[in-house]
């Protein structure tokens, strides 16, 4: 049964996208003013979903989505019906990538374009596996966690031959916990720095950071944000970026709106949209790509 912050299953995916979207305004409403007046971007987190709830979604207006394994998202992005029905959708990648499962999504026929001509001329099941490994409209990877990562994802994508830069996000261990991924804090500047001199080929927008679970806002503001706001006001001024040019991917299901409210631009939400997630059907393959580091659920629950 589908469920989304109590709601009944009768009431669907459309339903919960206004409620979602309500509250993000509402939210918006009680940001300070002092923060960069920017409209958050709703990433709806569709793991585990099938291909026809991301079309559901996009059908009531949502464009943007992410995934947390490869392969999912290589067989969603790259679903005959989602490339039909779906022109406009931009994919993030939000979970752990491992450096061999870079080329996966980016090499051979990466061009939307590309693959819909050639789904013109053959099924779909025929088609050799070497065309699909490459995810059409990938907007964002939000989870560059090292200097040899990003080496690896520029390298990647100046094969693709893309005339656009990949956008990048640095994703940062603000808890210090070892069950999460991420750089740490003091390991930031000096990665941006890298990959604005040495990986032409991507170009950094933002950090990102999943934190602690459970926080008690009536002790205060969550500390993982903090620290984040802290590293971008470092970053910048260190740097010499407009604070509006360097986002903020914080906050999901149970915290984006406290997340938005102290100056999130980026908000990955899953199960408040889709419902509860059955990880019995996630993709046998994406091992590799799981944030291993934690029990299956937790450390990347959106």
């Amino acid at each position: 049964m589908w469920r989304a912050g109590g709601m009944s299953a009768e009431l669907g995916v459309g339903f919960a996208l206004r409620a979602v979207n309500e509250r993000v305004q509402q939210a918006v409403a009680r940001r300070p003013r002092d923060l960069p007046a920017i409209q958050p971007r709703l990433v709806a987190v569709s793991k585990t979903k099938p291909a026809d709830m991301v079309m559901e979604a996009y059908g009531h207006g949502q464009r943007t989505f992410g995934e947390n394994y490869v392969q999912e998202l290589l067989e969603k992005a790259s679903n005959p019906k989602i490339l039909s029905s779906c022109p406009e959708i931009k994919w993030h990648f939000i979970g752990h990538l491992q450096k061999q499962n870079v080329n996966k999504l980016m090499d051979t026929f990466s061009c939307q374009d590309s693959l819909r001509y050639l789904l013109q001329w053959a099924e779909w099941r025929a088609l050799p596996l070497f065309l699909i490994t490459a995810v059409p409209n990938l907007f964002m990877l939000e989870t560059v966690d090292s200097v040899k990562l990003a080496d690896k994802v520029n390298s990647s994508w100046q094969k693709k031959g893309s005339p656009e830069r990949l956008k990048v996000m640095i994703q940062i261990n603000t808890s210090g916990e070892n069950s999460k991924h991420g750089l740490p804090p003091s390991e930031t500047i000096a990665t941006v720095e890298h990959i604005n001199a040495k990986c032409p080929s991507l170009e950094f927008v933002g950090l990102m950071t999943i934190g602690s679970f459970g926080h008690d806002l009536s002790q205060g503001p969550n500390p993982d944000f903090q620290v984040l706001l802290s590293l971008r006001e470092e970053l910048c001024r260190k740097l010499g970026i407009p604070t509006d040019q360097v986002e903020l991917s914080m906050g999901m299901s149970g915290d984006f709106q406290h997340a938005i409210e102290v100056g999130s631009t980026n908000i990955r939400i899953g199960s408040t949209i889709f419902g509860e997630r059955e990880y019995s059907k996630k993709p046998a393959l994406d091992k590799t790509t799981a944030d291993l580091k934690a029990p299956v659920g937790v450390a990347q629950e959106h």
